[in-house]
């Protein structure tokens, strides 16, 4: 098969230009992703608070859709763009193609888990028979229509492997849109479209992925030289599998042990009251704002490290490692700035009552303080998995959300008050630092250093 053997831009252009080329497309398109995920909630909140609370109830599931999504697509992100900067075509044809068919598999998984699983899951976090009817209505239609995501977040991968970020940006912008357009109307009823409540929301949603799905796969055949899908030459390679596993697996379980981790804070704060749960969702869709644009940043990073490493060119790969360890930092500052000045104003979107207020308000002063280490370690567990060392990147989230936050906050909330266990965010995300720091250092002299005096392993 005839290959174009041109150098990619990953290999010669000026890194700063190239990291902002490749990033500034996704960190646009994330921060439309981020927006319509607030404004989601800012409809439903309209509804009633029990149906915002249902909603952030659904988040660890929706969580693990996006680990299995994202995971996969990592370990594929990675896998491609190595074997391209080593030049192997071939090899880069078939890991395309086994992408496709993974992508299928794991729709199939989550559609059975909005046929059978929805009722039990919110059964074991509360018995309020509202909030399990809303939650039974908004997370059926999210898993059984999440066809759309894991097509999307797959063929959009396959975009920026090959360093394609742009259509990604239009692909992901243009769902946002759509989700945000149809919201209210499916929400509310507005005009022609029936008022569906929280099904609205989730309707609204699935219809965004699905268009974006539908634009990724169209830019792939248009534009993406480097890679055609064929639907008669997907076939399940096991080789091929196990490599993007290798890296996509612990990406996975990073991203899955946030949904354990949400799940159990649910259940401490449920404890003291909805309100405060509600309050652990809409945080959770206010910090999307200031770590959408860091994950978009380490999306065209990650290519970008992987290309580099299969090329042999070490001085690329440490350029890149620190200046996107500069840029995270810096937008995590202004992160924490923001929740430290306005965070009554942000809750108020939320329809916040005084309740909500006196909860969110410290909630959100307290965790923002942990935005001064996590920039560093987001990059940092890229870089990891670029480098095909996933499982730090896994050591150190199961360490920060399961062996240190969840028990700090179950501990600090048997003091009686709500206030304290916010704490156990800063705490473990010092540990993470601590962490992220001895496992760079650890492959800086096991692979980094020794980039280019051989064949990269």
């Amino acid at each position: 098969m005839e290959q174009i053997q041109k150098e990619n831009k990953m290999g010669v252009m000026q890194e700063n230009k190239l990291l902002l080329s490749m990033s500034l497309p996704m960190m646009v398109s994330m921060l439309v992703q981020a927006l319509y995920n607030v404004v989601d909630s800012v409809f439903v909140s309209r509804i009633s608070e029990n149906a915002l609370t249902s909603v952030s109830l659904a988040f660890p599931v929706q969580n693990f859709m996006i680990a299995v999504s994202v995971g996969t697509a990592v370990g594929v992100n990675a896998l491609l763009s190595k074997t391209l900067g080593e030049k192997d075509y071939e090899k880069a044809q078939k890991i395309a193609n086994n992408a496709v068919f993974l992508a299928a598999v794991c729709y199939v998984v989550f559609l059975l888990v909005g046929i059978f699983a929805v009722a039990p899951f919110y059964l074991t976090q509360t018995k309020d028979a509202e909030i399990i009817e809303y939650g039974k209505q908004y997370l059926t239609i999210i898993c059984i229509g999440s066809v759309g995501i894991f097509f999307q977040t797959m063929f959009e991968r396959l975009l920026q492997s090959t360093g394609k970020t742009f259509y990604t940006m239009i692909t992901q912008g243009t769902g946002a849109i759509i989700n945000i357009i149809l919201d209210p109307l499916l929400i509310f009823g507005v005009g022609i479209f029936p008022k569906m409540g929280v099904a609205g929301a989730a309707l609204a949603t699935i219809i965004g992925q699905i268009v974006a799905a539908i634009l990724a796969i169209v830019f792939n055949a248009m534009h993406n030289e480097y890679i055609t899908i064929r639907v008669g030459q997907i076939r399940p390679n096991a080789h091929i599998i196990k490599q993007i596993y290798a890296v996509g697996a612990p990406s996975i379980v990073v991203q899955a042990i946030g949904s354990v981790m949400v799940y159990g804070m649910n259940l401490i704060l449920i404890a003291f009251s909805s309100t405060a749960t509600a309050v652990f969702g809409v945080y959770f869709k206010l910090q999307s704002f200031i770590f959408m644009p860091v994950f978009g940043l380490n999306n065209g990073m990650v290519p970008i490290i992987a290309y580099n490493y299969g090329a042999g060119k070490k001085s690329r790969v440490v350029k890149i490692i620190k200046l996107s360890i500069a840029y995270a930092v810096g937008i995590m500052f202004v992160g924490l700035i923001i929740l430290q000045i306005i965070p009554d104003k942000l809750l108020l979107m939320f329809n916040a009552s005084e309740t909500m207020l006196a909860i969110g308000v410290p909630a959100l002063r307290i965790i923002s303080t942990s935005f001064l280490f996590a920039g560093f370690c987001i990059v940092c567990g890229s870089v990891f998995q670029a480098l095909g060392n996933g499982v730090y990147s896994m050591c150190v989230s199961i360490t920060r959300q399961l062996l240190v936050l969840l028990p700090v906050a179950y501990l600090l909330s048997k003091l009686g008050e709500i206030r304290y266990v916010w704490f156990a965010f800063p705490i473990a995300e010092i540990v993470s630092l601590t962490l992220s720091s001895i496992f760079l250092c650890i492959i800086y002299r096991k692979k980094i250093r020794h980039i280019g005096e051989g064949k990269t392993l």
